[in-house]
């Protein structure tokens, strides 16, 4: 069975009627290409780290380009296709040629998926109707509130009364997975448990709660940071301490992003089970594993059951796989072991990084580790706690075995 991504292109901030107050893409420039796991061994900058990584499109694609894209790549697939989801830069609701995407795509008989739409472009609460008819069976809504004036204020949402309208039809009939970036004194509090209830009541599987982010620290590598000058945020434990509560008054699943999954402990889930972790291979050589702020701790508790060896070096950034060369730089390489390895995700191109990290003259090996390590709450939030263990404890085997292969005795 085959899954099936279809990318229909779009503009953030153009092609979704206009960006929301918080979005993130909203001051991005154009940045030198960072680097990454995709670029070619001689040369820094690829398709990824340059265009792919700002999402930039010259707009959405054309139908009839999509149709044939779908066209070649399912007779490339052996099996038949069991799900397609429908994503791209713009937001789906607001594709222009809209209906007829989907009927086309309904025509495979495979159960369809929105991966990502803030519904701004449902002007008409009947194209719930027609998506539910068309097999939609799941989708991702970003929510903000469930007061109108909220929605139109902050997501510039010309009818806001109309998107909500397709979400409540929609939670009574598919699997609904709300979303909410969480500003501080604007949605949270009263306001956000209003929504959760809201959702809860009209069938909504769950809501990830996303912390609203202003800081390059935070994530905002693209030259765009603050997305909202002088706006407070929720530092980490507070969040994570704001989705526990709210988890404990719903029924549907509640998480959040950059922490957590309460319901099943993720990201890092294995370093609450000391009894898997004693079945990982035992750490015999060194290394040094870079990592994020916020990742470090549990990184730390969970190779240090493995033995001693792995040296944990947080930097700055809050999100391993948003590191940049410049986060690298903070870094004090005399503290480093010879081999260095990296978030296999990181936005770093690997031979500038084996000198930043050998500018005191003792030469460093830097390879990448595993491409994650966890499953953070976008991701775990369709899987269930078995699943997320068996994806951390070979994503930590394979750490072990790297260093073990490759560190110094």
């Amino acid at each position: 069975m085959a899954h099936l991504s279809v990318d229909i292109g779009g503009r953030p901030g153009v092609d979704c009627r206009g960006f929301c107050e918080y979005c993130y893409f909203k001051h991005v420039r154009d940045t030198p290409p960072f680097g990454c796991r995709y670029c070619p061994p001689f040369r820094k900058g690829c398709d990824y780290c340059s265009r792919s990584v700002r999402e930039y499109y010259s707009g959405f694609k054309d139908l009839r380009d999509i149709a044939d894209d779908v066209l070649a790549r399912l007779q490339a697939i052996p099996d038949e296709v069991s799900r397609i989801t429908i994503s791209g830069g713009g937001d789906p609701s607001c594709y222009p040629r809209f209906r007829d995407l989907i009927e086309l795509l309904a025509s495979m008989e495979a159960p369809l998926h929105i991966g990502y739409t803030s519904g701004k472009g449902f002007d008409d609460p009947g194209i719930a109707d027609f998506l539910v008819e068309s097999g939609l069976a799941e989708i991702s809504f970003t929510v903000f509130s469930v007061r109108p004036e909220l929605r139109k204020r902050y997501m510039h949402d010309p009818t806001p009364e109309a998107s909500l309208a397709v979400l409540e039809r929609l939670c009574g009939e598919i699997d609904v997975y709300a979303a909410c970036v969480v500003l501080p004194g604007v949605n949270d509090g009263p306001v956000l448990e209003e929504t959760c209830r809201w959702l809860e009541e009209r069938g909504a599987k769950g809501i990830i709660m996303m912390r609203f982010a202003n800081r390059t620290d935070q994530g905002l590598i693209l030259g765009n940071a603050p997305v909202i000058p002088g706006h407070p945020v929720q530092e980490v434990a507070g969040f994570r301490d704001m989705v526990t509560a709210l988890s404990r008054k719903f029924r549907m699943k509640v998480s959040g992003t950059p922490l957590w999954d309460p319901q099943i402990g993720s990201p890092f889930a294995l370093a609450a089970e000391p009894d898997l972790v004693a079945k990982l291979p035992r750490l015999e050589r060194r290394a040094s594993v870079i990592t994020g702020r916020i990742a470090a701790p549990f990184i730390e508790s969970i190779l240090s059951q493995c033995g001693k060896g792995a040296q944990v070096v947080p930097v700055e950034k809050e999100i391993a796989c948003l590191i940049t060369i410049d986060d690298l730089r903070s870094l004090d390489p005399g503290a480093l072991e010879p081999l260095v390895i990296i978030p296999g995700r990181a936005f770093v191109y690997d031979r500038e990084a084996e000198l930043v990290l050998s500018r005191d003259g003792v030469p460093r090996t830097v390879m990448r580790g595993p491409e994650t390590l966890t499953a953070d709450a976008e991701t775990s939030m369709g899987m269930e706690r078995g699943q997320v263990l068996a994806l951390e404890m070979e994503a930590f085997a394979d750490l072990v075995r790297l260093i073990n292969r490759y560190g110094s005795a």
